[in-house]
Order: C-alpha cells, then structure tokens, then sequence
C-alpha cells in the first residue's frame, strides 16, 4: 500500500518532470505542455493526436531481458520521439476476477516455440497486471500521454481461465477493470476512449462469443437448435463482410447492448471496437460507437507478394530476392495503391461524419507484421506513412493517427530513426 501510494505521489505533479532525470529541460516543458491537452475530449481536440499502438507488449516484455524493462525510460523515448498518445491493452481479462470470483495477482505467460515474437514476449515470463496498471498509468500522466484503454482479449498461454468461455465474460471483466482504475483515480480525461475489443469481430479469444457466432453459420441447424426463433418466410442468409445475416445482427446486438451497459456504469468516455478492413464498412453498425478505429494497410490495396513471409521472418533462408521481389512491386504500383488508400481513408471519415464521431487509425499503414533482418529494411514502412499521413490529415474527423504498427522498442530498427518519428509526428500533430 505504502508503495501504491508513493507511485500517485511521485507522478501527480508536473515538479516529477524534472526530477526523472530523463527529460530535457525543453522537452519536459513540452511534456508540460501537452498535460494541458488533458481536459479537451477527443471531439474538441484542434488537431491530431500523434498514437502509438503498445498493445501487450508493454507487460509481457518488461523483464530483465525485455525492451520495456524500464518503463520510464521507455515513455521518455516515446516522447522524445514526438507522440502524445497510446492505445494500450490493459488487459481487462486478467485484472478482473475469474468465473469463481478468485482475483489473481501474477500470471505465467509460456512461450512455446522458438520464433520471434513480433509481439508479446520473446521468453517464457511471470506479469502482474493489477499492479502493472497502478504503476505504468501514471508514468503516462508524468509525460503527458493521452490514453485509449484497449483489449486484444487473449490468454498469452496461461493456461485455462473461465473468464473466456462465461457469457458476457468480457463486459464482466470491462466493467471489474473500470471499476478498479475509478478506485485508484486513474479512470480520469487523459482516456480519450475505450476500445472494447481488438479488430471485433475477429481476432480475441472470448471463446462463448466465437461459439454463438459459429451456432449462427449455418441457418438451418439454427432453426432447429431454436425452433421459437422468428424466420421470416423469405429469410435470406445473404453474406456481408464474411458474415451471414444471424452472424451480423448477433454481432450488433451483441457490441450495442456491451456499449450501453458500460456507458451507464461508466459516462463520459467514447466507447469501440476498433475494426480492420477485412470487416466492410458498410457491414457494422456504429450508431453506438463513440469513435471509430479502422484498421488499413497498403497490404490490402493490392496483393503485395511475400510480405507475410518476410513479416513473420524465416531465418534458416536467404530473404534478399523475397525482399527485392517486394520492393519492386512496391515502386512499381505505389499511385494505384495510394489511390486505394485515398478512398478507404476517405470512406471511414465519411462513415464516422454520418454518424457524428470522431474516427482515426491505430494500426497502419504499410504492412501489417514485419520483423528486424540483416537482409531488409523499414524504409517502405516509413514511406507508406509519409503517403497516408497526408491522407488522412485531409479529414478533419481523423483524431488520432498512428505512424505504423511499430513504434515499440522491440523493433530496433525503425524506432532507433528518432529523426523520422518526429517528422512524421509533427505532421501528424500540426
């Protein structure tokens, strides 16, 4: 408890800038200067928010031996190279109680097999996220970062929990972890907002929703599971997005009733589920949504040959004529992909005017996975920022704009470019 409490003390006031002995004078003035952004909503703000998509890495490699070790040191980079923003997992399945009430303080991630992780951990390693929370949150207030709460909704190998197989298991952990950080003055307006569930519907591991979803794939074994079920005489299961019509409006239902509920409990914040493009716009209903996160790569404009195997690197091959097959493409249909990405850009802003929110991309916009090699490089990634950043800096609507999906410490050879991240977040913020 003592502890506890020496963290909210040390972090409160704007004096711990300058005692951290990380910042600059000038940039903890900044850091300073961007606290102030704190009390503006995320539809009031003038510009963009400059985020960074830290996922769960900031948990499961902070170890000895892992590139979040130290967290302040970390964050202090993370400013130095000019973001003001993290969308963040806060690992709400974990910092709730379990089915049978018991709350557990550490879990033991296991690492099965040999390959690097792109994300995540890179060894078999203990977490404790409650305590995690009390103490990483408000390093983020010392440097000013504004936060979207998130959840990927996964179990990291930990071995069996019920929290993943109980009906309404995610807005039971939800509302346990709301309620956690509310009782320890960190659910506050540095939250820019909540982000239920990761690239809904597809990527988590909330195992009752994929078992409702899967009840509903094909129609007539449904009927006859639920003969009171009302079917009209022309029922057309007619796909969208991958889903048949019972898919889709559980779905809806499913993410209206979990917004409404949690904004009851928890006003004030704009509430999500980020999505990706494999989910058409025109398939989800966001009428609920506070925001809108959608997810896109140039990997989708067009079929970009070998950047999933490059992305997910073989390191037993020789990946030069993989790599130099990839750049030719790139060089080759660079206009006709950024005209795709001019549209989808302009589509989500469109959607999110419709619906009076605000909108952004978290994860974008070159390649989805990519990994350090002796035989490539990141300099395509950071040219397909420099091509969508503008894109999406036409939209007024667009609040937050990440710059790839790689701006953790992990991936040493684009965050060591301090140089291109403050090019690309100052245009980002200006």
């Amino acid at each position: 408890m003592q502890r506890r409490n020496f963290l909210k003390d040390v972090t409160l006031g704007a004096g711990s800038l300058f005692t951290s002995g990380l910042l600059s004078t000038d940039e903890a003035n900044a850091a300073v200067s961007k606290s102030a952004l704190n009390k503006v909503p995320l539809d009031k703000l003038k510009k963009p928010l400059a985020i960074a998509m830290w996922d769960f890495s900031w948990i499961l490699r902070h170890h000895r031996y892992g590139e979040f070790e130290n967290w302040d040191k970390v964050l202090n980079e993370l400013a130095r190279r000019g973001y003001n923003a993290i969308r963040l997992d806060v690992m709400p399945q974990y910092v709730a109680a379990d089915t049978d009430g018991k709350i557990t303080e550490e879990f033991r991630s296991v690492k099965k097999d040999w390959a690097p992780a792109k994300w995540g951990n890179d060894y078999t390693m203990s977490f404790r996220p409650r305590e995690a929370l009390l103490e990483f949150l408000p390093m983020c207030r010392k440097y000013g970062f504004r936060l979207a709460l998130s959840s990927w909704f996964t179990n990291h190998n930990t071995g069996p929990r019920g929290v993943f197989s109980e009906q309404g298991g995610a807005l039971r952990a939800w509302t346990e972890t709301l309620a956690f950080l509310q009782q320890h003055d960190l659910l506050d307006d540095n939250i820019i907002y909540i982000d239920l569930l990761n690239e809904y519907p597809k990527y988590h591991g909330f195992d009752w929703f994929k078992h409702e979803m899967n009840a509903r794939g094909d129609a007539k074994q449904f009927r006859l599971n639920n003969p009171n079920a009302f079917f009209p005489d022309d029922f057309d299961m007619g796909i969208s997005g991958g889903y048949n019509v019972l898919q889709q409006k559980f779905m809806q239902d499913f993410a209206n009733d979990f917004i409404q509920k949690l904004k009851t409990q928890f006003p004030g914040y704009p509430y999500q589920f980020s999505v990706t493009y494999t989910t058409p716009l025109d398939s989800i209903d966001i009428s609920r949504f506070g925001s809108l996160d959608y997810h896109l790569w140039f990997t989708a404009a067009a079929d970009i040959p070998n950047w999933r195997s490059l992305g997910g690197i073989d390191l037993s091959k020789d990946n030069r004529p993989a790599f130099n097959q990839l750049m030719k493409f790139w060089e080759e249909n660079k206009s006709q992909m950024t005209q795709w990405m001019d549209k989808a850009i302009t589509a989500v802003a469109s959607k999110a005017r419709e619906n009076n929110i605000t909108c952004g991309n978290t994860e974008g916009w070159g390649p989805v996975g990519w990994l350090d090699h002796p035989d490539l490089n990141w300099n395509w990634v950071k040219e397909a920022a420099d091509i969508a950043v503008p894109l999406a800096k036409k939209h007024s609507s667009y609040k937050y704009i990440c710059s790839s999906n790689f701006t953790h410490p992990q991936f040493k050879g684009i965050w060591e470019d301090i140089k291109w991240h403050r090019k690309i977040t100052s245009l980002i913020k200006e």
